[in-house]
């Protein structure tokens, strides 16, 4: 059996996927030796004949065991197993699916471009993608999705899914959506189309006081930001900007060292940016490098439902280490790691094996982030293009540069 490490940001996206490197969101690639696991009966303290009891009674009374290979019956035994552990991203994927899982992630294929995950065994989006069908349907952060083309979702792994969602661009997919507040789903027809991923959006803004502000606008973390978030920040200091609006709502995550990368502009060099925690206590400790540019001017962070994994590391690091404001709704706390193992038969097993910690210690999986100032963002507000979020960053942000002087 071979390993490889993941710890994949928010979940699955829906949309285009070309990945590399070291790690997306931060999936940690790469071939380990093999491994030799030990006789379950050492490690199972239970009576294994039941499990063969099981077998001999759907072999001996199913009406329609004809239909249902010996392979059927064992993927459908571990999935069982791994069910049992309760946790979303441990998943098994029997061979013909571990091939289309790769394929996944080295391809490109039509999606709606938004990620999805499970919450509460609740299958829901986390993420719309800006300039996307997703987005241009009126998707948003934690819409529930009820089913797909008429398909329950109840129980359904966010790898199957995708299955159902993604296909051909050009052709459309039926989403059930109930979101808190509605009395009942509604049905949304997408047109799927090749994503185009949006990266970073950075503009200088004045405010009232006559101080500048750089409002950097982060999508995702992936390997072409650390070029992009230099090009603005030069511009932005060059431009006079004395702060710094972080925005990272609805930024699901992307490769791991790009969130240390840029945690390097914000903190000192060596301050630590995460700590990831295997269930003996063991782990790595990620520390920032960088020129730490923007370590001394005020920076406040906006986040909301949509904001996972990477986005969360960078922002609790910024919060723990400089006390910087987190702004919006609680991120979605994807903070956990995970690995793949293929088996002898060419099925593969993603399991979580390592948590997410803050600086401070803080978990993150599950739990998310709670912001500071809580600012939440209403229908109407949606509906008019009005950003309360950004308002109240802007207020705090000068009132803080105000009090610099």
């Amino acid at each position: 059996m071979k390993k490889r490490i993941l710890s994949i940001g928010a979940l699955i996206l829906v949309a285009a996927a070309a990945l590399g490197g070291a790690a997306y969101g931060g999936y940690r690639f790469g071939y380990s030796h093999s491994i030799r696991i030990t006789d379950s009966r050492q490690l199972l303290n239970a009576d294994f004949n039941l499990f063969w009891e099981a077998v001999d009674t759907a072999k001996a009374k199913y009406v329609d065991i004809k239909d249902v290979s010996d392979e059927q019956l064992m993927n459908g035994a571990i999935k069982g197993m791994l069910g049992a552990l309760g946790d979303s991203y441990t998943v098994f994927f029997n061979p013909s699916d571990a091939k289309k899982f790769q394929d996944d992630l080295n391809g490109s294929f039509g999606g709606i471009g938004a990620e999805i995950g499970i919450r509460d065994e609740q299958l829901l989006v986390i993420s719309p993608l800006k300039g996307n069908p997703a987005e241009a349907a009126g998707l948003r952060p934690m819409d529930r999705i009820w089913k797909i083309n008429g398909k329950d979702t109840t129980g359904l792994a966010v790898e199957e899914a995708v299955k159902l969602i993604r296909g051909e661009p050009g052709t459309v997919v039926t989403l059930s959506i109930y979101r808190d507040g509605w009395r009942e789903a509604k049905d949304y027809k997408i047109t799927r189309a090749i994503i185009q991923v949006p990266t970073l959006d950075s503009e200088i803004k004045t405010l009232k006081s006559g101080e500048k502000v750089a409002v950097m606008k982060l999508y995702n973390f992936n390997a072409n930001v650390p070029q992009l978030f230099y090009n603005a920040s030069v511009a932005a200091l060059q431009g006079g900007a004395q702060g710094v609006i972080l925005d990272l709502r609805s930024n699901p995550g992307g490769f791991l060292d790009v969130a240390t990368n840029l945690a390097g502009w914000f903190l000192k060099d060596g301050s630590v940016v995460v700590r990831e925690k295997k269930r003996d206590g063991a782990g790595d400790t990620l520390v920032a490098h960088g020129n730490a540019a923007l370590a001394n001017i005020p920076v406040v962070v906006l986040v909301n439902n949509g904001s996972a994994s990477a986005s969360e590391i960078l922002a609790g690091a910024i919060r723990d280490i400089r006390g910087a404001k987190l702004i919006g709704e609680k991120t979605f706390g994807k903070g956990s790691v995970q690995e793949i193992t293929t088996m002898s038969n060419d099925a593969e097993i993603k399991i979580t094996i390592a948590h997410w910690y803050t600086p401070n210690g803080t978990k993150i999986d599950k739990l998310g982030l709670k912001p500071d100032i809580e600012v939440k963002m209403s229908e109407e507000d949606y509906t008019k293009k009005r950003d309360p979020q950004m308002d109240k960053a802007l207020q705090v942000i000068e009132s803080e540069l105000v009090a610099k002087q």
